[in-house]
């Protein structure tokens, strides 16, 4: 019998009793627009893995806050879910001229947009809804709002079809029963498909390649241990979930290979952000000479950032580390917390970066910028 809960944006469907959570995971979508279009349906990956819930959102408090609390979370996922809500939110702008639409259009991209400082692809995909509006200016709401849920859709296709160029690149790079360590969560959770790092895991799995698959748990919110072990155990990957302390000893053993991980931006000169923890990992695997792949949607290349040092890193409360997941409080009353969401692991720590356009390596200021064109180029013969 499934079970149902409502909750203030929108309804949520729990996984039906006596039924594993796991088994269900693959007959749902992370993020997606509602059969009326009138909504953001996602996942609530705080929930995960105990339960699945299906929340609509449809205010942009709801969106904004589905966001920054990581309901919805993945530099692709969190870009595909802002183009979905700025549609959604276009569509209640009860305006009857072109320039009170785009005012109040940009009004609302703007307040998305200070959702998550760190991961490009939100401002990305705002900014490219946004050029849709001002192609199209002079028109009326209705005949732009078409063009934005054209526009919004095909930001989620393409995602799909990324990550599984970028897999296939990926997967050149590795050989069957290779042992693979990654940070945080990449995969299809983050995504609308595939994932990113984890994208030649799935592909590999598909073609009897039989990885290996080591999981940081990555603490403070524990992405590696709720998401990544729990959608590739799903999936019938071999992985084995680890505390972030013991990348060095599974390494040092010869167990891994190879480290993939996605990123949330890339500076021009290569220098990577990433989910706090992914540099240490990326130093380790350095020392042990186990090369370390960054997985990169071209929309996550930022030639704008000189380096990692440009990069703003956003600050997450200190709850997450002193409160939550205990049943009390794990620190004393008090206690100064630092608690970055990311970390940058230096280009100098990056043996490539794999793109939907190629695998790129050093000098990265070339291959990244060259990429880049390559982006642009298939963009202006669409």
């Amino acid at each position: 019998m499934e079970q149902s809960v409502k909750q203030q944006s929108g309804s949520s469907v729990a996984a039906p009793a006596g039924e594993s959570v796991c088994r269900r995971l693959a007959d749902y979508e992370t993020v997606r627009l509602s059969e009326a279009g009138d909504a953001v349906e996602i996942i609530d990956q705080t929930k995960l893995p105990g339960r699945i819930e299906l929340v609509s959102l449809r205010s942009a408090e709801d969106i904004y806050d589905a966001i920054y609390r990581l309901r919805v979370r993945g530099a692709p996922a969190i870009g595909v879910a802002a183009a979905l809500g700025i549609y959604v939110l276009a569509g209640q702008i009860a305006a009857k001229d072109y320039g009170t639409f785009y005012r109040e259009f940009v009004r609302q991209k703007e307040y998305l947009d200070s959702a998550r400082p760190t991961a490009v692809n939100l401002s990305w995909a705002l900014n490219r809804m946004q050029n849709v509006v001002e192609c199209h200016k002079g028109e009326s709401p209705a005949a732009v709002l078409g063009f934005l849920k054209q526009e919004a859709l095909a930001i989620r296709q393409e995602d799909e079809e990324v990550c599984r160029r970028i897999g296939e690149h990926g997967l050149m790079l590795l050989k069957p029963g290779d042992g693979i360590l990654t940070h945080c969560n990449a995969g299809r959770l983050a995504t609308c498909r595939y994932g990113t790092a984890t994208a030649p895991v799935y592909l590999g799995q598909e073609r009897g390649y039989h990885f290996r698959v080591f999981a940081d748990e990555t603490r403070p919110l524990l992405q590696g241990a709720r998401l990544t072990a729990y959608e590739l155990y799903a999936s019938g990957v071999d992985v084995t979930l680890i505390c972030d302390n013991m990348s060095a000893s599974v390494m040092q053993k010869g167990w891994v290979n190879a480290v993939f991980v996605g990123c949330d931006r890339v500076a021009a000169n290569g220098d990577t952000a990433n989910k706090i923890g992914t540099s240490v990992v990326a130093a380790v695997a350095h020392y042990y000479g186990v090369p370390v792949y960054v997985c990169a949607p071209t929309s996550t290349i930022d030639l704008n950032t000189p380096d990692g040092a440009a990069i703003r890193i956003e600050q997450r409360p200190e709850e997450e580390v002193t409160e939550m997941w205990y049943r009390e409080r794990m620190a004393p009353d008090g206690v100064k917390v630092y608690n970055p969401a990311f970390d940058v692991t230096d280009h100098t720590l990056i043996d490539a970066i794999i793109t939907e356009y190629g695998v790129a390596r050093a000098p990265y200021e070339q291959t990244l910028a060259g990429i880049a064109g390559k982006r642009m180029a298939e963009e202006t013969e669409m």
